[in-house]
Formats: C-alpha cells, structure tokens, sequence
C-alpha cells in the first residue's frame, strides 16, 4: 500500500470511552446520562460497538462536575446554560473566573455549627446573632469553610473587647451597597457580549474592584487617623 493510503495509527478520531473515564474520573454511567440528557456532543462511531469522543468532552465533564458541586445547579439548569454558550467554547475561561471569584479551594472540609463553635470560640447564640446579622455569610447553609472560621476568630476576639455584632452591621449595608453597585456596573459593561468575553472582562473587573476596595478603604481610614491630634481627640476639619 502506498504511504498515500496508510492509516496513521496515532491519529485517532477522538477518546474512547474507556479513556473518557479515566481522563475525568467519571463513571461510564454518569457521561452517558449526561450523553442521554444533551450535555455532552455526540460521539462519532465507527461500528456499533465502537464510539470516539471529542477529547472537549474532558472539560466540558469536569465543568459539569464543578457547577454541581460547588453550585448545587440541576441538569436541566446547566443544559440551558450550555446551550446558550456554544458548543464550541472554551470552558478554562470560567475555571479562571471561578477561581478569581471563590480562590483556589485548597481545603475543601467544611465545618457544621458544633466543630465551628469549637474552632472558633464561639458559641451558639453568638453563631446565631452573627448569622442573623449577615456577619457570617457561609456559601452552603450550617456549613462553614476556613474563610468563615477565619472571620468567627476574629468576631470571638472582639467580643471579648465589648465590640458586638450590632456595633458591625453597618458593615453589611454598606458592602451590599457596594456589591449591588458592582454588579450594576458588571452588567451594563458586559451584558451584550459573549459568554467567553463575558467571563474575561468580569475576571479583569473583579480585579479592579477588590483594590479599590483595599485601597479606597484604607486610604480613607488612614487620611483620618493622620488628622487627628492624637488618639484621644476627633481629627480636625477637612
């Protein structure tokens, strides 16, 4: 046979399921019901026993898996979303954005309200004041992550100096003033775009907007301070 007419052993027509598996860790089952309800391209066989997979198939699973777990969506919910973002698109772009906005999750343990009282100090009426206050802001119901025990630290250790959860509530107004502000501005600059260009900018605005948060803030508390006599005296007029 003429090298025209060879077949190129290492050129395959896509992954097999067997690999599709192994590449994501899904079960067999799980892919074809994602197969089953539209998820997920069709395979291009080549036999009846005999089905390749578009190697995209291995993002799209694993973003599957991700907006399941971590935002508790249904299949039908995530077959919408897919649907209006394309077939063809580039899932790292919302692996990246997701990550700018929840970190990077190197600790996934989550604590329920009893190890969280126990980890923190606190205890449950505090827990409970400090949750009815939106002080403590756990992304899942009753279950606490090391950012949330990292504040309830903080909280116990100013309580002890008589500083109480009304004394901080007017830190939840104010930071929802400025989400909603945020998010305002987040949708009139990216709302006529696609979803990938969407994602981009949103990473790139999300940047901004946490140092101007740093910096705004501080600068403010620190122009303050700097005017002031000493600690015992209000500062001067500006």
């Amino acid at each position: 046979m003429s090298a025209a007419g060879k077949t190129n052993p290492s050129s395959k027509p896509g992954l097999r399921m067997k690999e599709l598996v192994g590449e994501t860790g899904v079960p067999k089952s799980t892919i074809l019901h994602y197969l089953n309800q539209g998820l997920l391209p069709e395979p291009r066989k080549t036999s009846p026993n005999m089905a390749y997979y578009d190697p995209a198939c291995v993002s799209r699973i694993q973003y599957i898996q991700h907006l399941q777990r971590r935002h508790r969506l249904s299949l039908s919910e995530i077959k919408q979303m897919l649907a209006q973002k394309g077939q063809n698109l580039d899932f790292s772009i919302f692996s990246e954005l997701d990550t700018i906005i929840f970190g990077q999750m190197q600790d996934t343990r989550l604590l329920n309200a009893s190890d969280f009282c126990s980890a923190t100090g606190l205890n449950r009426q505090q827990l409970k004041n400090l949750l009815e206050a939106k002080l403590l802001l756990p992304l899942q119901d009753d279950l606490f992550d090391l950012q949330d025990i990292g504040m309830g630290k903080m909280y116990a250790a100013v309580s002890a100096y008589g500083l109480s959860s009304e004394d901080m509530t007017e830190y939840v107004a104010l930071c929802e003033k400025i989400v909603d502000h945020e998010m305002a501005v987040r949708k009139r600059l990216t709302h006529h775009l696609p979803y990938d260009e969407d994602a981009a900018l949103t990473i790139e605005l999300v940047k901004s907007a946490r140092m101007m948060r740093a910096y705004i803030i501080d600068r403010l508390f620190q122009r303050r301070v700097a005017a002031m006599n000493d600690l015992k005296t209000a500062e001067e007029d500006q």
